[in-house]
């Protein structure tokens, strides 16, 4: 027997002096050095978390600090371009319509037949030609009944021409009479001057009718003369609405609609040209023309006439351009794109789009300077998509940044590094 269980035998107050329960008494004190044992190794394993966790804080301040210190003294290099002036002409494309540069619509001035028609839709003539002929039979009668009528009042005049001269010498023979003093010739030499004048004024009056009916005759000629049709000018048939044997009406407000004929050897375009470039525009400016139906022909001209005040509705300018037709190529209602080179009132320079900044601050762009970036403000006049025309700001030489970094500011050290050009 060993002292332990001497010792549980004293002090176990069991019947005959017999150990109770042993095994249990093991495992307690067991346990007991269990629990101390994992609480230990869980506080090692806690210090050894926490010691990896600063230490990984630690690694990673001294990282950022590296991080940062190197992006401090790191110079970025960043792509560049070179402002360049913009051009002195500015090209505006606009929409046109063609018309014809002269276009008459011939009515009737003469009541009568069609008796001779000369052309036809499309038929090229030359002024004075014979476009058509109307009988008129009826002003051919009026014509000769007023002709014999002259010829009345002339032999009438004739004949109070004839008592004048007549008259006039009875008046003068009596007037010597008078002179002598015989009895009666002073009242005849009185009656024979009243019958001069009155011969006078009958001779007068005989001739203003004849002035008056001269003034007839030509009118009926003339009128005689609306039954021939000519063209007025140089041009091609676009309607006709008459044939041979038509009636036709001479009247000034409801005369029958004949021809049209328009000019065609010069085409006017015209086209609205907006504010933004409306005030460079001014007679002889050049244009090119642009059909689509023709797409490998340009028709050069030059601006002739503007309306001098845009239209309050659309803040446009009316402008009319000539363009030369010689070979009729064009015709009047065609569709077409007008290019104009109109002149700049205001200098400006070109800009990539790529170089402008967009922030609360406005529109903005990065140049480089002595090696620094510098933020300046900037104007746009005109967006060309991948250009941009400023007028503020920059001027023609600059170097400024393509697509800046968010992180740039105001005097960040930059290194300049030329744009890439892009190859065709």
């Amino acid at each position: 027997m060993n002292d332990l269980d001497l010792h549980d035998r004293n002090h176990n107050p069991s019947v005959g002096g017999k150990i109770e329960n042993p095994p249990k008494r093991r495992s307690q004190v067991r346990g007991r050095w269990g629990g101390r044992l994992f609480a230990l190794g869980g506080v090692l394993l806690l210090a050894g978390g926490l010691s990896l966790g600063a230490w990984g804080n630690y690694a990673q301040q001294q990282q950022v600090m590296a991080t940062a210190k190197q992006t401090a003294d790191s110079v970025p290099s960043l792509q560049v371009a070179t402002v360049k002036p913009s051009p002195r002409t500015v090209s505006v494309t606009l929409p046109g319509t063609t018309a014809a540069f002269a276009a008459a619509s011939i009515y009737a001035r003469a009541t009568g037949y069609i008796a001779k028609r000369n052309v036809d839709i499309g038929d090229r003539v030359k002024a004075g030609d014979l476009l058509a002929a109307l009988a008129v039979p009826e002003l051919d009668d009026q014509i000769s009944q007023n002709e014999a009528t002259l010829a009345q009042l002339k032999s009438a005049l004739q004949q109070t021409q004839a008592a004048l001269v007549f008259a006039q010498q009875q008046a003068e023979r009596y007037q010597d009479l008078a002179k002598s003093a015989i009895a009666g010739t002073v009242q005849n030499a009185q009656r024979y001057t009243s019958e001069l004048q009155q011969q006078w004024a009958a001779v007068a009056a005989a001739k203003h009718n004849i002035t008056a009916q001269e003034g007839l005759v030509r009118q009926l000629h003339q009128n005689r003369d609306y039954a021939s049709v000519v063209a007025p000018f140089d041009g091609v048939i676009t309607q006709r609405n008459v044939d041979v044997g038509s009636l036709v009406q001479g009247n000034a407000t409801s005369g029958t609609f004949m021809f049209e004929i328009m000019q065609q050897d010069v085409i006017r375009v015209w086209a609205y040209v907006p504010q933004d470039a409306a005030f460079g525009v001014a007679p002889g400016i050049e244009a090119i023309a642009h059909v689509p139906e023709l797409p490998d022909r340009e028709f050069p001209g030059t601006v002739t006439r503007i309306a001098d005040a845009l239209q309050p509705g659309t803040r446009t300018l009316l402008t009319e351009v000539d363009l030369p037709n010689p070979d009729g190529t064009l015709r009047p209602g065609i569709y077409c794109t007008i290019e104009f080179h109109i002149p700049r009132k205001t200098p400006s320079v070109s800009v990539p789009a790529d170089a402008i900044i967009f922030n609360r601050s406005g529109l903005q762009v990065a140049v480089v300077n002595n090696g620094r970036a510098e933020i300046r403000k900037v104007r746009v006049v005109r967006d060309l998509g991948q250009q941009v025309e400023v007028n503020t700001g920059i001027k023609a030489g600059d170097q400024v940044i393509l697509n800046p970094p968010v992180s740039l500011v105001d005097g960040s050290k930059v290194k300049a590094r030329p744009a890439a050009v892009a190859r065709r």
